[in-house]
């Protein structure tokens, strides 16, 4: 199979069903930047494997199969009738135990966090910001046409998951959150 196609050379590209559309396009953005997320939840995994966090690996998998589902669901154009969509009605309520899981490693958040800390730490916050910008181009797209619902409250419950596994990579190697200092204690 070839890679290129040249379909894509006038600056449009195929969504499932075959119409055609800009590169763009509030669609396209929505899919592309779920890709662009479930890259960097790769970039994170890849390096909490040589950590030895085999359990995180073992998460970070499975989150990379959903966000693939995740972005084909969000290329199936509204017209398409009869899609059977891949997204579970259950996949962000599936990572809330995970969430509760980690956030049970962390100590009690006081202040808001910057993004940081340890090496394995700083890939998974820029995982969850990626994600959450991911939700945010779902969010517009969903402005402009119906969408699967669960694809966004599966990346709403995603960046969370990855925000305390952030704080517990850190906490296992060692390492102190980095605490916005101008922050009062807003959690408590």
């Amino acid at each position: 199979m070839r890679i290129y196609t040249r379909g894509g050379d006038r600056g449009k590209t195929s969504l499932i069903g075959g119409t055609r559309r800009y590169k763009d396009d509030v669609q396209v953005h929505a899919f592309g930047a779920v890709d662009e997320a479930g890259a960097f939840v790769g970039l994170a995994s890849t390096y909490l494997e040589q950590e030895g966090y085999a359990d995180m690996v073992a998460v970070l998998g499975e989150v990379s199969q959903v966000l693939w589902d995740v972005g084909a669901d969000l290329a199936v154009p509204a017209s398409v009738e009869d899609h059977a969509f891949r997204t579970s009605a259950d996949a962000a309520s599936s990572l809330e135990p995970l969430i509760d899981r980690y956030a049970a490693e962390t100590e009690k958040i006081q202040k808001f966090v910057l993004r940081g800390g340890s090496f394995g730490a700083a890939y998974l916050h820029v995982a969850c910001t990626v994600v959450r910008r991911a939700e945010r181009h779902v969010v517009a797209l969903m402005r402009t046409e119906p969408i699967h619902e669960p694809t966004l409250r599966y990346l709403n419950r995603l960046s969370d998951l990855l925000f305390v596994m952030a704080r517990a990579a850190n906490g296992r190697s060692h390492t102190d959150d980095v605490a916005y200092r101008n922050s009062p204690d807003v959690f408590r």
